[in-house]
């Protein structure tokens, strides 16, 4: 006789189309009922179009009608909210004391690092009136869902990204927008967004401690803190004003990451430090948290950002900082 957990696992070849993930991915099965060679399926509509719930309907009866004793299969939706459906193991937001630091590309570094680890990873980007991920990661396609909610658009590697650009008409509109509306749009970005199953969500934060970063503190359950700084003069005032704000949110700072840290020339084999001296080891001290990185001026990596390939990235700073990022306790496999 057919199993539930074969049911279950068939069901992980149907993809939902437009977020290209499957229907188990996305946390869509509520109920799996196996009796007298028949299979009822029941799944969250949360995001999905008439026309898509339709096509999944007959994707799901031609995946389980391979199994054997299965002579009918019956598919029912029921209203879920997502928020309801999402189901993310631990959220790390990235921040600083200011902006111009690199905060956006050690979000994503933080996230290409991550999935190539094995982990599935989604990429909340809170920063509405600056937005950059997309561009870096060279996605143009809309997001689709319904009034129900909105599917994350997928990246070449698979990670799931939501940013205000992706819905924008062209990516060079600016985005003019009071506190109270930014704030609400990244809440949308929490509660209306069917995120799924996840190991990671990846949160880039706003520059600065306003009402931006706030929101998130106090919306999102944050599991820790990725605090970004380069090496200049300011940097300890900075990064405490960072440190001070995610202590007062009762959030722990799990490590600090140094930017710009230098520039590498390969024809004298030597690093120069173009912002002065790094205050890598100095400023985990002052954040009491370990210094994850500390990730060099690259003209190929900027490149790569330009050209919205940053997932091509492979130098071997990405794999130094995945092991510094492994060596956490809230980054280990359970």
């Amino acid at each position: 006789m057919t199993t539930e957990e074969q049911v279950r696992k068939s069901l992980d070849e149907v993809l939902v189309p437009g977020a290209m993930r499957s229907i188990s991915g996305l946390n869509l099965i509520r109920e799996v009922t196996v009796s007298d060679r028949k299979v009822k399926i029941s799944l969250a509509s949360a995001a999905l179009t008439d026309s898509t719930q339709e096509w999944i309907k007959n994707k799901v009866k031609e995946a389980l009608e391979k199994l054997p004793e299965v002579n009918e299969v019956e598919t029912e939706f029921t209203e879920v909210k997502p928020a309801e459906l999402n189901k993310i193991d631990h959220i790390i937001a990235v921040m600083s004391g200011k902006g111009g630091v690199g905060k956006s590309l050690v979000a994503s570094l933080t996230a290409i690092a991550l999935k190539r680890k094995g982990y599935e990873v989604g990429i909340l980007d809170a920063d509405i009136t600056g937005s950059s991920i997309p561009k870096m990661f060279g996605i143009n396609n809309r997001p689709t869902g319904s009034d129900s909610g909105i599917l994350p658009v997928l990246s070449r590697s698979g990670i799931s990204v939501m940013s205000i650009n992706l819905l924008l008409p062209n990516e060079e509109d600016a985005v003019i927008w009071r506190g109270p509306l930014i704030g609400r749009a990244i809440t949308q970005f929490w509660e209306d967004v069917l995120w799924g199953k996840l190991d990671y969500l990846i949160v880039d934060l706003p520059p600065g401690t306003a009402d931006a970063p706030l929101t998130v503190m106090q919306t999102l359950p944050i599991s820790g803190v990725i605090i970004v700084f380069t090496p200049q003069d300011l940097v300890e005032m900075i990064v405490k004003k960072a440190v001070n704000m995610a202590r007062k949110m009762d959030k722990s700072v799990l490590g600090v990451v140094e930017n710009m840290s230098y520039l590498y020339v390969p024809e004298i084999d030597k690093k120069i430090e173009l912002f002065g001296t790094s205050r890598g080891e100095e400023m985990a001290q002052t954040a009491q948290a370990p210094l994850l990185g500390q990730f060099p001026i690259d003209p190929a990596l900027a490149k790569l950002c330009d050209e919205g390939n940053i997932e091509r990235y492979d130098a071997e700073i990405v794999n130094s900082f995945a092991e510094a990022l492994s060596k956490l306790t809230l980054f280990k496999k359970e």
